[in-house]
């Protein structure tokens, strides 16, 4: 069992394992991680494709539940609430930055960075994705639907909805993967602007080394551990 911790977590893995049945029986893809993030860390999770860096994203966010152990969030067990009590924690204090972008075809990029806001009942959900949408380069794109973006495009929509919000949260799987060098530089400085100006505690899985030496602490996943990494300058 290994033990990652920090003081005052916001977000907790408590002997947490995950196991799947494929066609070849039981694959155990980790067990017994013991993780700990505080309040206004920045976290990366490093590790090859296939460690199962995506599966832990998905369980620390409660859009998947482990086969045994806990997730806390604020020290409240996530499997203690239902999947209505848990969507309402994710609308109200966590936003997500996926490879996939799951942007909402029938909605503008404007009407994607919006909704969010809508839900969480926010003054001016407009103009506040309108900023957004013009800090990640799409103020001339705001009409366009998923569609009629490209790939880069469509993920700067998925950061603008991130950002937008101004979580207690914020998990990134690959945030930069689909975006040219300048863009993704900015999108860096503006995740960690967030991180420290609104104190928002950010966890990305990243192949990217320069941006996981950014953060205050890096984990590797590798064969079904974790193992904490030292970060330059720490």
């Amino acid at each position: 069992m290994t033990t990652l911790s920090s003081p005052h977590p916001l977000i907790e893995a408590r002997r947490v394992s995950k196991q799947f049945t494929g066609a070849r029986g039981r694959v155990e893809l980790f067990s017994d991680i013991d993780l700990s993030v505080a309040q206004g860390e920045s976290l990366a999770i490093v590790g090859r494709s296939g460690a199962g860096k995506s599966t832990l994203l998905s369980l620390l966010a409660g859009l998947d539940t482990p086969s045994s152990g806990e997730i806390l969030f604020d020290g409240q067990s996530l499997s203690s609430l239902d999947d209505r009590r848990r969507a309402e924690l994710r609308a109200r204090m966590i936003s997500f930055i996926f490879q996939s972008f799951h942007l909402l075809p029938e909605l503008s990029a404007l009407d994607n960075v919006r909704l969010p806001l809508e839900i969480r009942a926010a003054e001016d959900s407009e103009a506040q994705a309108r900023h957004w949408l013009q800090q990640v380069g799409l103020g001339d794109r705001l009409e366009h639907y998923p569609a009629q973006l490209s790939g880069g495009e469509q993920q700067r929509v998925a950061i603008a909805r991130a950002f937008a919000t101004q979580p207690a949260l914020l998990f990134a799987d690959e945030p930069t993967g689909n975006l040219d060098e300048e863009t993704g530089a900015k999108i860096i400085e503006q995740l960690f602007s967030l991180n420290r100006q609104q104190g928002t505690t950010l966890i990305l899985i990243t192949h990217d080394s320069e941006l996981a030496a950014r953060c205050q602490r890096c984990v590797r996943l590798q064969g079904g551990v974790l193992h904490e990494l030292q970060v330059a300058g720490a």
